[in-house]
């Protein structure tokens, strides 16, 4: 963005210097170690070519260039001092004004006035994937911090608390919002979708995205790795005060590898051959999903409520609903609202999702007592309520049943219970089956329960 940066040359330990921004070494633990095997020193600032662009709610549409050398530049602005300022980070190949990145501040302006910064680091993410994570990453975080760069201005010169800046980093951009959260003191909140496992996982928290970079700090976890038998993608770990399992997340079932095949993975990514096929499209859609669900969440208030829970396996065996009496938190743009957001221990957390465009669930627990004599069939149970009604869900206990699914649609209040049994024979003298008793929990609940009398409030076919 025509910033010039002056830079030292090297010192006899491996390291580079530019001005305003800081020196970079290449020793541990940044390099030479098992996870970081190659010594690489960063690309200066110029080359890197960081931008930032400013979107607010009077000009969704078309980006204003801020300049940290040109205070001129952010008074001109539509920037809203009085406003909450949120950053968005691409990561590996990607780009600042890619329409993922405007739609997510198109969606925050649905729902608030904010600033919404997306930051580009194009030039620094475009080239091998050690030289973008292991040293750009660092740069372009310093950038976002040190005096003359751009939220240290925003916090001199107009009275902006860094507690009202939130960074939203994708793949390594997640990153580098660590990177910039540890150079910002009092930093509100970071939120890591998908930060990138390669040269971070199993690191000590200088090197990678941590809780301690922010004051609430919420990770989205995906993987779309088992399907394309390569190393994982996103980190495994936990490396936020909430972070967050949709789905479960897809395991690594086959094998594993070490640093240098990740390495050589990712940078076929950046492969003309490879990122011109159908595979590259494929990894974009998918490893993109942690941006479409905080996209979607944002339009969604309680659409992406999260169940603590041990493992994805105790959640899918229903052991972990209704809920605990704190609440849970939801997934993606409201998760601050959480108020055990930052306990000392960290929290994992899942749900389920949709498999399309329309990722909100909502989760509902059923709880049948049958009346009548023994039988065999099928029983199917659906929900109505003030505000629409759910499919037919199939129970398998024909006896003494509970049932836990995910509906694609916000029943509200419960005003009836369809209850239907087939026992699959064409006979009027066989037996008759009723429900004594029908007990619904919602996720709006903490862990009260509907009670639903037969005679008043569901129907039985």
């Amino acid at each position: 963005c025509g910033i010039q940066w002056d830079s030292h040359p090297f010192s006899p330990g491996n390291e580079v210097c530019y001005d305003s921004i800081g020196c970079f070494s290449d020793s541990e633990p940044r390099a030479g170690t098992a996870i970081r095997p190659l010594k690489i020193l960063p690309w200066n600032p110029e080359k890197i070519g960081t931008c930032f662009l400013l979107y607010t709610n009077k000009n969704p549409n078309n980006f204003q260039i801020l300049l940290s050398s040109d205070p001129s530049t952010t008074e001109a602005s539509n920037f809203q001092t009085d406003k909450k300022t949120r950053f968005t980070i691409h990561g590996f190949t990607d780009k600042g004004d890619e329409s993922w990145l405007v739609d997510m501040c198109k969606n925050m302006f649905e729902v608030e006035e904010v600033n919404c910064i997306c930051m580009d680091w194009k030039k620094g993410s475009q080239t091998t994937y050690t030289q973008a994570a292991n040293t750009n990453v660092r740069v372009v975080g310093a950038q976002m911090k040190y005096p003359d760069n751009t939220i240290f201005p925003l916090q001199s010169n107009y009275s902006c608390s860094p507690s009202q800046v939130h960074l939203i980093g994708h793949s390594l951009g997640a990153h580098v919002a660590g990177e910039a959260g540890r150079k910002t003191p009092g930093l509100g909140r970071i939120t890591g979708l998908d930060p990138v496992q390669a040269n971070f996982e199993g690191t000590p928290e200088e090197v990678r995205h941590d809780p301690s970079d922010a004051g609430f700090v919420d990770v989205i976890h995906t993987d779309l790795a088992a399907v394309l038998n390569i190393s994982d993608f996103g980190v495994k770990q936990q490396v936020g005060h909430l972070d967050f399992f949709p789905n479960g997340r897809e395991e690594m079932s086959r094998f594993r590898k070490n640093a240098l095949f990740q390495i050589v993975d990712l940078d076929g990514i950046w492969t003309s051959s490879f990122a011109s096929s159908q595979t590259w499209d494929f990894v974009a859609c998918n490893y993109l999903r942690s941006y479409r669900y905080y996209s979607e969440s944002t339009l969604n208030p309680n659409g992406l409520t999260e169940y603590p829970c041990a493992c994805y396996r105790d959640f899918e065996s229903n052991k972990c609903f209704p809920c605990p009496d704190e609440g849970r938190p939801q997934m993606g743009h409201y998760a601050d609202r959480f108020a055990g957001k930052t306990r000392e221990e960290q929290q994992q957390f899942f749900l389920n999702t949709g498999d399309s465009s329309r990722f909100a669930r909502w989760r509902y627990g059923v709880s049948v007592t049958l009346s009548g004599r023994t039988a065999t069939g099928q029983i199917k149970v659906a929900l109505f309520g003030n505000k629409g009604n759910t499919r037919q869900y199939n129970v398998f206990n024909i006896q003494d049943f509970h049932i836990e699914f995910d509906a694609d649609i916000d029943v509200g209040t419960t005003e009836k219970v369809k209850f239907l049994w087939n026992n699959n024979v064409v006979n009027p003298t066989l037996s008759k089956v009723g429900a004594a008793k029908i007990i619904v929990r919602s996720q709006e609940m903490t862990c009260s329960q509907v009670d639903l009398r037969k005679e008043k409030k569901y129907k039985t076919e």
